[in-house]
C-alpha cells in the first residue's frame, strides 16, 4: 500500500496525540526579576571571579504541573560558558509539587529558606547554593537556563555529593515536564 505525504503527516500526528507526547505541556515558567530573554541584573550577578554582583538568587516562579508531579527541580545552567560543558549556576532538587515557587534570596548557600526536604547540590563554583552569572569580559551576552523539572518520583535518592551532571541524569530519566526561562548577561 502506498501512502503518500499527507497521509503520513496524518497517521503520525495521530499517533503522537495518542501516546500523549503533548500531554506533557510546557510548564509556565516566569521570574518578577527579569523577563523571558531579558537581562538579568546586577544583584543577581555573582560577587567574585571579577564580578561584582549581589549573588542572591532570583525568584523563580512557575504553574501548569502537569497530572502526576511528584516533586520538583530546578536549574540554573549557561551553555555558553568556554569550558566545552557549560556552567551550573543553581541545583536544586525534592521540592514538594506543593511549592509552586522559590522566592529571591532562598538559593543562599546555607539553604535555609528552602522548603523542608529540598536539596541544593554543588555548583560549578565548588559550593552549594545559587552562584548568579559571571562571564568573561568581553564575551558576548552568555544565556542563563533556569529550568523547573515536573518528576515522577517523590525523591531522589543521591549522594550528598552528586554533580550536576548526575544530578541532570536522573532528572531526566524521571521527567514528565519541564519548562525554562532564560535571562542574559554579559560584561
Amino acid at each position: 500500500m502506498k501512502m503518500n505525504r499527507w497521509t503520513v503527516v496524518g497517521l503520525f500526528t495521530i499517533l503522537v496525540l495518542a501516546t500523549g507526547s503533548f500531554a506533557q505541556s510546557s510548564i509556565k515558567v516566569t521570574s518578577s526579576d527579569f523577563r523571558n530573554g531579558g537581562k538579568i541584573g546586577m544583584k543577581q550577578v555573582f560577587s567574585g571571579f571579577g564580578c561584582s554582583g549581589g549573588n542572591v538568587s532570583p525568584e523563580i516562579r512557575w504553574r501548569h504541573l502537569p497530572k502526576g508531579t511528584k516533586s520538583i527541580a530546578l536549574t540554573a545552567y549557561d551553555p555558553n560558558a568556554p569550558t566545552g560543558s557549560g556552567w551550573w549556576h543553581w541545583v536544586v532538587y525534592n521540592l514538594p509539587p506543593s511549592v509552586s515557587e522559590l522566592k529571591r534570596g532562598e538559593g543562599s548557600s546555607d539553604g535555609g529558606r528552602l522548603p523542608a526536604g529540598a536539596i541544593q547540590a554543588v555548583t560549578d563554583f565548588g559550593k552549594k547554593g545559587y552562584g548568579g552569572p559571571c562571564p568573561p569580559k568581553g564575551d558576548r551576552p552568555h544565556h542563563y537556563i533556569f529550568t523547573v523539572y515536573a518528576l515522577k518520583v517523590a525523591h531522589l535518592d543521591l549522594p550528598a555529593n552528586a554533580s550536576p551532571a548526575l544530578i541532570g541524569y536522573y532528572l531526566h530519566m524521571n521527567m514528565i515536564g519541564k519548562g525554562t526561562i532564560v535571562g542574559r548577561y554579559g560584561r
